[in-house]
């Protein structure tokens, strides 16, 4: 085992796409602290959420595994425990671990409390977590006993004093090193539900809309948010991310002050994005950038290079496997991801060519859209996707149409890089075990159908998609 571990604080928000950011380019949003950890580390311009929707992607990130392995493959299926996680290997290895936040992983109904034991995925030293609710301003955790305790500040303020209180813990009682995962619920909506504070700093006439924004739905939409133009309510997103800004510039300035900023990987990134009217589309489960492009900022001085934008693809399942790999720790075989760690250090320049991306169970508001089972790739230069039918659904090139306008799907002279996309998602399929079938088809194979139907009735008790546990 090496010595003298780094400390370990991964970090990230709720539906937060990756071009918005000021170092990704964009203006509009105010995100110094963000830009300055992309300057004091390795920013990744193509980091993706493989399933772009909260549960999968949340189980791929603790555990390098693709959701057919975690089990977790929609929305409020529970994660499988009988399964290597970051949490068990690093509690292994002596790290102080703990968990605050959104978790996701639990199934329904979305307050229960999860107790100390394998449902915590080896975060049992610390546990401030409500599984999910999306009430900033009106937000509770459970600690290891079954009675809720309010957060009597906007969540992610109140979220970032626990995250505090797990350092200066562990700095007490000598606990170290410590690896902490905090999981903010913004910018995810509701998105008026952020402080005036925050808000003020934006006026929505200001704001410049994607140039792939189609306007018109708003059926998504709460009644609040379905009363605000979609630029206010981009404001509103971008207020959002702003007052995660300020929570992580609260955390980075706390590591400074207590001369852990040399001895702390810290990691910023999100577990999918959203539409936000791009293609005339709203939240994720969608291949389209906007739902599947993810920041990614990795900071540990000394270490790994300052100030580089780095254009190698990584993705959620990758991020597992590679602290691994940056600490020296066995990866389990199991793992599914790939250990990009020598990429991160400046080693190699070399990463994955493609990034497999899929959408097993269409639900909730992908599937109010009319999204259907499908797969894809996304390679440093073009995106392809089909639906389970073998229907080829999009194909775009991200170099000369970075905003995704032309569909090049059915045009003869890219025939020849559909067949490649083909090959290259034929190749993810086949390592990935993955038979792409029919949404109930996977959900009975897995034998799931009893907790999916428990989900069904808990979030659509008036239109249940139900299975027949006896077909």
């Amino acid at each position: 085992m090496p010595n003298n571990l780094p400390n370990i604080l991964l970090i990230f928000a709720d539906q937060m796409r990756g071009m918005d950011m000021g170092c990704a380019g964009n203006p509009d949003v105010i995100t110094p602290n963000m830009d300055r950890l992309a300057e004091e580390g390795m920013y990744f311009l193509k980091a993706y959420a493989n399933t772009p929707v909260c549960t999968p992607s949340r189980g791929s990130l603790l555990t390098g595994l693709y959701p057919l392995s975690h089990l977790a493959i929609t929305n409020d299926l529970p994660i499988a425990t009988n399964i290597p996680s970051v949490g068990k290997i690093l509690k292994e290895a002596g790290y102080y671990v703990g968990y605050i936040g959104k978790w996701h992983l639990d199934g329904v109904p979305r307050d229960k409390f999860t107790p100390p034991g394998p449902r915590r995925l080896g975060f049992d030293d610390f546990w401030a977590v409500w599984n999910c609710s999306h009430d900033y301003f009106n937000a509770y955790y459970y600690r290891d006993t079954p009675e809720p305790i309010p957060l009597r500040r906007y969540e992610p303020i109140g979220q970032t004093d626990l995250a505090i209180e797990f350092i200066e813990e562990s700095l007490k009682e000598k606990r170290l090193p410590f690896f902490l995962v905090l999981s903010w619920g913004p910018p995810h909506d509701p998105y008026w539900m952020v402080p005036e504070e925050y808000r003020s700093k934006y006026k929505p006439d200001e704001i410049t809309l994607r140039p792939n924004v189609k306007l018109g739905t708003k059926k998504l939409l709460g009644p609040k948010d379905a009363n605000l133009s979609p630029k206010e309510t981009i404001a509103n997103y971008y207020a959002a991310i702003t007052a995660l800004d300020e929570q992580l510039g609260r955390i980075l300035e706390f590591l400074n002050d207590n001369d852990l900023t040399n001895e702390t990987i810290v990691i910023f990134t999100s577990d999918h994005g959203d539409m936000l009217w791009s293609q005339g589309m709203m939240k994720k489960e969608q291949p389209f950038e906007e739902s599947i492009n993810i920041p990614f900022v990795i900071r540990w001085p000394k270490h790994i290079p300052s100030g580089e934008k780095n254009n190698i693809l990584i993705s959620i399942v990758d991020i597992a496997p590679s602290i691994l790999g940056l600490l020296g720790i066995k990866i389990p075989e199991e793992i599914e991801g790939t250990d990009l760690s020598r990429v991160i250090l400046g080693l190699e320049d070399k990463g994955p060519d493609s990034v497999f991306l899929q959408e097993i169970v269409p639900v909730d508001e992908g599937y109010a859209q009319g999204i259907r089972e499908w797969r894809g790739v996304r390679t440093s230069r073009y995106t392809y996707a089909c639906w389970q039918t073998g229907e080829g659904w999009l194909l775009y090139d991200n170099e000369t149409d970075p905003y995704q306008m032309e569909n090049l799907i059915d045009n003869p002279k890219y025939r020849s890089v559909r067949e490649e996309m083909e090959r290259i998602l034929q190749y993810w399929l086949k390592r990935t075990n993955d038979p792409f079938l029919k949404w109930d088809e996977h959900i009975r194979r897995l034998g799931l159908v009893e907790l999916w139907n428990e989900r069904e009735l808990y979030m659509h008790p008036n239109n249940p998609r139900l299975i027949d546990s006896s077909g």
